[in-house]
């Protein structure tokens, strides 16, 4: 490969007239990486080969060694740099089983590429047509998903579920007090989720200025849905102090334990509450950026079952059906599709039930003197935050295109038979280790060990152990944590701090810490169960050794059994 020199500025760009050498420069680069990463690649390990040793130095070190070149290097030593990158890094092999990072798709990817190809900003259809044109489609097809009326409906691409979260606040807040965006937030709104929800509603009343003090914390059930009783309490509370609530988050997917608020009971008591209050109905965001993909089986026939899904696959499908059918009560809601769409980050739809809502967001012309608001183009999206839009509908068009319906239905089925799977041998092979999220089927099993391998969970539950029991129950599993991440290059689990709030025998509230199996590849099936529970298997009875050895007074620092 030639350097910059050697081929000018030109070299580094595709070309303008489609020329055949340019192109294949450019392939071949793209081929280099291709191939690099498949030599990295072990199905049997969750990281790529090559080393990095992220030491107490590692970033300090980075900052001290990182200068920009005088010269520009040569495409394939820039590759080769790019490949350095990807060394350790993990990969979506049959035992990556952690959190919500899925493997992009080749369709997400090819998305991707095509819009890189024009680089256009969304903002306005007359500097990104193609984006905007994708996002038309795919608001359209989602909408539709979900049972929006797709001629009345509306949204756009945007960063992540936060950003549909901090939208929809946004939306509230003008809705009830139209001139706050000139003259500033009153300090009387306030804002609801479940104990269970995401940290991004706290972010955005944070950024929105009404503070995280005005944002109430509803209990959740056994099931990690909202209790909607306590939701109506502390409404009623908020209204008796003067106070006016605006917004109302329903998790449809938490990322902790697929727990699924009752959109129906949310929309009823939320109605319920204007009507005799006589103010207006807060609006409801559905945060359903991991479950609402579910919606994939609202009309599956699982009479005629034509995927053949098993008895127990089928059950737990149509027990998340039974809550996700009621997506379309939601106000707003949204798709993260670098979630379960199987798209690159970040690939984030906001979806709202009104398109017309979006003007109480929008811009004066005037604010936007050089985009939008011409005789030529009909597409400005002067309403969004951002003032410069990646083309990212065209990476879920391109998914969306390529799945279909059924491609969906069909990984989405995989996984859940994975999970299924996994609990019935986790519960044969490691009895001792809880599954604490028993009523919550789909794709994520939370587990939990107790101190001489007992089942205290029903008592946490119950309120009949004290907080410093359920303190040394999670410093217990803290332990499993640490040490399924020390081996994380074999199997890698998720974990969580945050699984129900108990309350305990002698005052107080207190999480729950699990341990996490979140089924989220592709190659992951229900065959390689066995092994990842007696891989785990070993890893329960090595931290309950190392406990037994710290609690025997035999260690003084807790982290010594690494």
């Amino acid at each position: 490969m030639e350097s910059m020199r050697e081929t000018g500025l030109k070299g580094l760009f595709p070309s303008d007239d489609g020329n055949a050498e340019q192109r294949e420069h450019l392939l071949g680069l793209i081929g280099q990486i291709v191939s690099g990463v498949d030599e990295l690649k072990d199905p049997e390990s969750v990281f790529l080969k090559g080393t990095k040793e992220r030491g107490a130095s590692f970033y300090r070190d980075l900052v001290q060694s990182s200068l920009i070149p005088a010269q520009g290097r040569p495409m394939s030593e820039v590759s080769g740099e790019l490949l350095k990158l990807l060394h350790a890094h993990p990969y979506h092999t049959k035992y990556f089983l952690t959190n919500i990072l899925p493997m992009a798709s080749i369709p997400g990817i090819l998305g991707m590429i095509a819009a890189f190809m024009v680089n256009g900003n969304n903002l306005w259809d007359v500097y990104g047509p193609a984006g905007a044109e994708a996002e038309v489609r795919v608001v359209s097809m989602m909408s539709k998903l979900v049972g929006y009326d797709a001629d009345a409906s509306g949204g756009y691409t945007t960063w992540g579920g936060q950003g549909a979260i901090f939208t929809g606040l946004r939306l509230a807040i003008q809705s009830f007090v139209p001139e706050a965006s000139k003259n500033g937030v009153p300090g009387n709104l306030y804002a609801f989720c479940s104990e269970a929800a995401h940290y991004s509603l706290y972010k955005s009343m944070e950024a929105t200025g009404l503070g995280s003090g005005n944002l109430v914390k509803v209990k959740t059930r056994a099931d990690s849905s909202m209790d909607t009783a306590d939701l109506r309490e502390k409404m009623e509370m908020v209204l008796q102090n003067g106070g006016v609530p605006i917004y109302v988050v329903a998790t449809t997917g938490t990322t902790d334990a697929m727990g699924i608020d009752s959109l129906d009971e949310v929309y009823g008591t939320v109605l319920s509450l204007a009507e005799k209050s006589g103010l207006p109905r807060a609006r409801i965001h559905a945060d359903s950026a991991l479950g609402g993909f579910f919606a994939f089986f609202n009309d599956y026939d699982f009479v005629r079952n034509p995927l053949s899904f098993s008895a127990e696959v089928s059950a737990s499908l149509q027990a998340i059906r039974s809550r996700m059918k009621y997506l379309h009560l939601a106000d707003s809601l949204c798709f993260d599709f670098q979630k379960l769409g199987q798209t690159p980050y970040s690939t984030s739809l906001f979806l709202v039930k009104q398109a017309a809502d979006l003007k109480l967001l929008d811009l004066e012309p005037d604010e936007t003197p050089y985009v939008g608001h011409r005789g030529y183009g009909q597409y400005h999206t002067s309403y969004t935050l951002e003032c410069s839009r990646m083309g990212s509908s065209i990476s879920i068009y391109s998914a969306l295109l390529a799945f279909g319906t059924e491609g969906y239905q069909r990984l989405l089925g995989q996984f859940v038979e994975v999970n299924e799977a996994f609990r019935r041998v986790l519960a044969k092979e490691i009895p001792e280790a809880v599954i604490v999220n028993p009523d919550n089927p789909g794709i994520i099993t939370l587990f939990r060990i107790y101190e001489g391998g007992r089942n205290d969970f029903a008592k946490e539950l119950g309120g009949r152990l004290s907080r410093e029991t359920i303190d040394r129950t999670n410093r217990l599993n803290e332990m499993l944590f640490e040490i399924l991440g020390r081996d994380r290059a074999e199997m890698f689990f998720g974990d969580t701090k945050k699984h129900l709030y108990v309350p305990a025998s002698d005052g107080g509230r207190l999480a729950l810490y699990a341990s996490k199996l979140f089924v989220i590849s592709p190659f992951t099936r229900a065959g390689d169960v066995e092994s990842i529970v007696s891989y785990l298997k070993e890893r329960v009875q090595e931290t309950y050794a190392a406990y037994r050895r710290m609690t025997s007074g035999g260690l003084v620092n807790e982290e010594v059994y690494l």
